[in-house]
């Protein structure tokens, strides 16, 4: 297999810490290149426009899906919809890079059962869900309603971790993406 043909798809509960994780290693490996996802959420202020995400409106987003637009897709919350374009993945292929992702858990297995053996697959994990909820009230981009659907949404989404290939415990960290380069470096070197 090209070395170009590999993706790495990093998921995770939100406020687990895989954005983190994902910005350190891409500031490392210039092998590597970050697969914009698209959404049809409202931009955080901290977030831009086509490099943290293709912000669309949901009609937008509804009519990429009836194109057959996406690799993947689905509504994550009610009109909150998130997905991957095929021209993202051929974007980052023609320019000979290795891709990453930073999808949801579902996502995730989606991105993993359409790339198959071109894929290595890590599920990023806090070390308790009180940590997570420390981590989503930390960041205080939440409202109470949305903190307590995402921590409902992350329950469920820790049962899938047995599904992907690596579980990394995100419990420092600076240690946590010292054992992710390893991670990337042992797949990209197969």
């Amino acid at each position: 297999m090209k070395q170009n043909e590999k993706v790495v798809i990093f998921s995770a509960p939100s406020g687990a810490g895989k954005t983190t994780i994902v910005k350190h290693l891409l500031s490392v490996n210039n092998q590597l290149s970050f697969s914009i996802s698209v959404c049809s959420r409202a931009k955080r202020n901290i977030e831009s426009n086509d490099k943290d995400y293709y912000f669309l409106s949901v009609e937008e987003f509804t009519s990429k899906i009836a194109a057959n637009e996406f690799i993947e897709w689905e509504e994550v919350y009610e009109d909150n919809f998130y997905g991957t374009l095929k021209s993202e993945v051929q974007r980052i292929w023609k320019a000979g890079k290795v891709i990453v992702f930073d999808v949801d858990v579902i996502g995730g297995l989606n991105l993993k059962k359409y790339f198959g053996d071109k894929a290595l697959s890590v599920f990023v994990k806090a070390p308790s869900i009180e940590e997570l909820e420390n981590r989503l009230r930390n960041r205080k981009t939440e409202t109470e309603a949305t903190l307590q659907t995402r921590l409902g949404k992350a329950k469920k989404e820790m049962e899938y971790a047995k599904d992907f290939d690596v579980i990394l415990v995100n419990d420092n960290p600076e240690i946590s993406s010292k054992e992710a380069e390893r991670i990337i470096d042992s797949f990209l070197n197969q």
